[in-house]
């Protein structure tokens, strides 16, 4: 018997997927607990248009990712952070503070986004990452400025 699954079951299959099972199994425990439903042909027309469905919302993200990708990579980061007589930095610059200072120029970006392997620690312009998509990521400016 083909079930379509409804959700992820261990050692059958994920998902949306079309599995061939055994007819007791389908009707006892799959779809008595819902987590399959018998494939007729509309349910295949179902899962064939949701499919597509999810195709087209996938590449509407990519296509937003890539634009707002474009819109980081052209713009500039400014940050003022306190430092002493000597130009030592009170301090360092997080992710935090960079997503709330980017918000200011009109980025809305999530400090979970915002990759650095260590928080900036010195004045002077840096590059940081920035994953907006698991196949888009961008290269922001920041630009760190010292004051007393």
């Amino acid at each position: 018997m083909e079930v379509i699954l409804l959700q992820d079951v261990k050692a059958l299959g994920k998902k949306g997927e079309i599995v061939s099972v055994n007819e007791g199994y389908a009707k006892n425990f799959l779809l008595k607990k819902k987590f399959a439903v018998v494939a007729d042909n509309k349910n295949k027309n179902d899962l064939k248009l949701q499919n597509a469905n999810n195709e087209k919302i996938a590449k509407e993200k990519l296509e937003n990712a890539k634009e707002m990708a474009k819109k980081i990579e052209d713009s500039v980061v400014n940050l003022k952070i306190k430092v002493g007589s000597n130009g030592r930095v009170f301090g360092s610059v997080s992710s935090k503070e960079i997503a709330a200072a980017a918000k200011d120029i009109g980025l809305d970006i999530d400090k979970k986004k915002i990759h650095m392997d260590d928080h900036i620690k010195s004045v002077g312009t840096h590059k940081v990452k920035i994953k907006l998509h698991p196949e888009v990521s961008a290269m922001l400016t920041v630009k760190v400025e010292g004051m007393e």
